[in-house]
């Protein structure tokens, strides 16, 4: 038994195969990714860098399931995603990733706490009664429950983007993928959210 638990953990949590993206429209072909190989270990904290258009959103697209591959395979966390249907993906994925934002992409007619509590809503990992104290306990975590009762509008964008991380920790998910989550923000509030993912990572986390 406690060989094949050290085998599930050192499988890596994340695993692309030749995995490429080619959009095509009309005769005009793009490639937004080349074929790419790359095992990422639980607990690493990634860090994608590259020019405007070099494929890093894709790339974050294909590992959050939010787009699939045209050549190749991306298993996340033991599921190949190329072979899940729309549901079971969408699923996977609520329970699986954790995705930050760079434009926040919080509900604004909601709450900070209320954007929290409907990530849980959507998934159901967590009795009802339980999800109000999980939130406000990820708002504390992340230095902002004194603003949970605020909508969006009354947020500066350090705030909305902590209220984001907040969201993508709600069901406890293994990985965490933030696609430019600081792009926005003036160097305070980078820093800032640059340590909250740290601290994810010494949680055990993957954080890419």
């Amino acid at each position: 038994m406690a060989g094949s638990v050290e085998r599930e953990r050192s499988k890596p949590i994340i695993a692309l195969a030749a995995a490429g993206r080619t959009y095509r429209l009309g005769k005009v072909r793009t490639e937004a990714l080349q074929p790419t190989t790359l095992d990422i270990a639980r607990g690493e904290y990634i860090a994608v860098t590259g020019r405007s258009g070099s494929g890093k959103s894709t790339f974050l697209n294909l590992i959050s399931g939010i787009d699939r591959p045209t050549t190749g395979s991306v298993i996340v966390d033991g599921h190949d995603l190329g072979g899940l249907n729309e549901s079971r993906l969408s699923r996977m994925r609520g329970r699986t990733i954790g995705i930050v934002f760079q434009f926040f992409e919080l509900i604004p007619t909601l709450t900070a706490v209320e954007n929290v509590i409907l990530a849980m809503d959507l998934v159901g990992a967590l009795p009802v009664r339980q999800r109000r104290d999980r939130a406000m306990a990820l708002l504390e975590q992340v230095g902002i429950g004194a603003h949970a009762r605020k909508r969006p509008s009354r947020l500066s964008g350090g705030e909305q983007q902590r209220v984001a991380i907040a969201r993508a920790l709600a069901n406890d998910p293994p990985i965490i993928v933030a696609d430019e989550p600081s792009g926005n923000l003036d160097s305070r509030n980078s820093d800032m959210v640059a340590a909250i993912f740290a601290d994810c990572v010494k949680a055990g986390r993957t954080v890419i």
